[in-house]
């Protein structure tokens, strides 16, 4: 991995802060990635599951995959969304942990979580707890949480050893991790990783499919494996977007761990 420095990293975080301010502001926007109920289909999750959430959760939608074919939330799980956005992967989660159950949303980006909020006042949801908060530094108690959820975001992430170190701390003895995210099959270059504003269009920032599997075993964790493989950018309406994807190898998976 290309080493980032501390005044690129504030720049990453400021570009993807302001790509995602817009997709919870302006979800009509036309982006470079899928977005809103089209992205969620194309990716795979059943009308069943979104026609029970509020739509303003799912206009916002920008992940990538369907963590949820882990299946690793179960009735009265303590849960942790890393880069919960509008609220589409939290509110399913909060109806699968059900009332007994608690689900924490971590985001960094203001406005997702002011959208979130209004989300889970629309739906009733009274266990959600909505955190700001980076995934490089979880403001948890280690071993306090039974399954980590992440979609299309630990590709932006500058640091993604300490975020999984993180992932993996407050994750209790033989808690899961269920993570669809953005992978490529040949390295990017050194010049584009340290190009802050190319980390928001979620390709630059994302490792090689190998190397990301082996980072998680390498902080911990047993069991990791791929479950699902997505040629998630054709569907972009950006031709560079899909003529940079294909020429990476990029695509979205879903993948699965367990702590020990």
């Amino acid at each position: 991995m290309v080493a980032i420095t501390s005044l690129q990293r504030e720049h990453i975080i400021e570009s993807v802060q302001a790509m995602y301010t817009e997709v919870a502001s302006m979800p009509e926007k036309v982006f470079h990635f899928p977005t809103g109920r089209p992205a969620c289909e194309l990716v795979g999750y059943p009308a069943l599951q979104l026609d029970a959430i509020p739509a303003t959760a799912v206009e916002s939608f920008a992940g990538v995959g369907y963590p949820f074919a882990v299946d690793a939330i179960k009735n009265g799980h303590v849960i942790l969304d890393i880069g919960s956005g509008s609220g589409t992967d939290v509110l399913i989660s909060s109806l699968l942990t059900g009332p007994e159950g608690k689900v924490y949303a971590l985001d960094m980006t203001a406005a997702m979580r002011e959208k979130l909020q209004a989300n889970a006042e629309k739906a009733s949801a009274a266990n959600i707890e909505i955190i700001a908060a980076e995934a490089e530094d979880i403001p948890l108690p280690s071993a306090s949480v039974d399954v980590v959820t992440s979609n299309g975001v630990l590709n932006l992430v500058p640091d993604k050893k300490k975020s999984f170190q993180e992932i993996f701390r407050v994750l209790k003895p033989g808690g899961r991790v269920q993570i669809a995210d953005i992978v490529v099959s040949q390295e990017v270059s050194a010049a584009c990783r340290q190009n802050p504003k190319l980390w928001a269009e979620c390709i630059v920032g994302a490792m090689e499919k190998e190397d990301y599997l082996q980072l998680f075993r390498d902080v911990g964790f047993k069991d990791v494996a791929q479950l699902r493989q997505l040629n998630y950018f054709s569907a972009s309406v950006s031709k560079e977007t899909r003529d940079v994807a294909a020429s990476l190898g990029a695509h979205s998976m879903v993948m699965k761990a367990t702590k020990p």
